[in-house]
């Protein structure tokens, strides 16, 4: 209620880029003062539920609803979100050297259509200060996960380097790490999902995942790579051969889309990659696709138009292990992680399920 009938129209006034960085940095700032994230945690938490619970790559998820990347892009607000009630969240995405991004405006709300265009363009802080930001994050509390991309002045036949970079500088801080190849904000950064592009890229990324483990020990850390929703059949099945080929651990589905289809608001003609509800059925079938091509044997990350528990439920009989969140947030608020969570409970309990891992993958077995 707070946030739907004071913060929203507030942020919803303003420039949506600058509400956005004003949400970043007040979150941030409230985890730094004494007793906020205790208060964070009482207003927005989520109680732990074994029915929730998951373990994946030897990672622990007290429930399947996590943040996507590009909210928190330099991870600048991690304690926050940890608050929130999410399982696991995003930082990034992340280029080895500072950027800029693309020119202002690059974010626009489409509120009849539920939607966001970005074109932001990887704008971040670069590698060596989001090293420093969860250097400075207070013990954590759930997963992160560290989404790498390659900077806009670096050619593909380059673009391993930077992946590379990356890694080798924030291994240590990331739980798990994502293959950003999927933005349609950087150019020429989504022919890497195909061919022998992405055959080399994904050698090279899986060469330094394994250089890193060796030289820091423990457990070896998962890499998953985000794909985007507008790619054929014949690409995917390709492309899903590929991923698989190169022992990655996962794929996240999906990114934004450069699909117009349906909308009505006056900012549709904006160039970007557009997210929010238009998604909500094109990535869950993308999932359905990848979990039939891999065979339910890749865990799967849904992401695209999450409003709903139906909705994450929907992703998550699909084949998708967990579920992310982003348009939503800002259109809904902090409390529906929490709604989002109890309402999978009353899902899983309807259909009998016991856990949410059992329900993973269902809508094809009772195909």
């Amino acid at each position: 209620m707070l946030y739907r009938n004071m913060l929203k129209p507030l942020l919803f006034r303003m420039d949506a880029e600058k509400a956005h960085h004003l949400t970043i940095d007040g979150l941030h700032t409230a985890s730094t003062i004494p007793g906020v994230n205790s208060l964070l945690e009482g207003l927005y938490g989520v109680k732990q539920t074994a029915a929730l619970e998951s373990t994946l790559w030897g990672i622990h998820f007290a429930n399947p609803i996590g943040l996507a990347a590009g909210l928190d892009k330099n991870a600048k607000a991690v304690a926050g979100f940890s608050n929130l009630g999410f399982g696991f969240m995003e930082v990034g995405t992340v280029t080895p050297k500072p950027q800029a991004g693309n020119e202002l405006p690059r974010l626009f709300r489409l509120p009849e259509d539920t939607a966001l265009i970005n074109r932001m363009g990887f704008n971040n802080v670069g590698i060596d200060v989001m090293a420093k930001h969860l250097e400075q994050t207070a013990k954590r509390t759930i997963p992160v996960a560290v989404n790498i991309g390659k900077n806009k002045l670096t050619p593909n036949e380059h673009a391993e380097d930077d992946y590379r970079a990356c890694i080798t500088r924030l291994y240590t801080y990331g739980d798990f790490f994502v293959v950003n190849i999927s933005s349609p904000n950087t150019p020429d950064l989504r022919s890497l999902q195909h061919g022998d592009d992405l055959s080399r890229l994904l050698a090279a990324v899986q060469d330094e995942m394994k250089l890193q483990h060796q030289k820091h020990g423990g457990a070896a850390k998962p890499v998953l790579v985000k794909i985007a929703p507008d790619l054929g059949t014949d690409e995917i099945t390709y492309m899903v051969q590929t991923i698989v080929a190169s022992g990655v651990s996962g794929i996240i589905a999906s990114n934004t889309t450069i699909s117009r289809e349906g909308l009505t608001h006056r900012h549709k003609g904006e160039a970007g990659g557009l997210s929010g509800k238009p998604l909500t059925e094109r990535s869950t079938q993308l999932i359905h696709t990848l979990y039939e091509l891999t065979e339910g044997k890749m865990p799967i990350i849904g992401s695209g138009g999450v409003f709903t528990a139906q909705h994450a439920y929907d992703k998550i009989c699909a084949g998708a292990s967990l579920v992310e969140i982003y348009t939503a947030l800002i259109y809904e608020g902090p409390s529906l992680v929490r709604r989002l969570n109890e309402g999978l409970q009353q899902l899983l309990h309807r259909d009998g399920f016991a856990n949410i891992t059992e329900a993973v993958g269902s809508a094809h077995r009772h195909r």
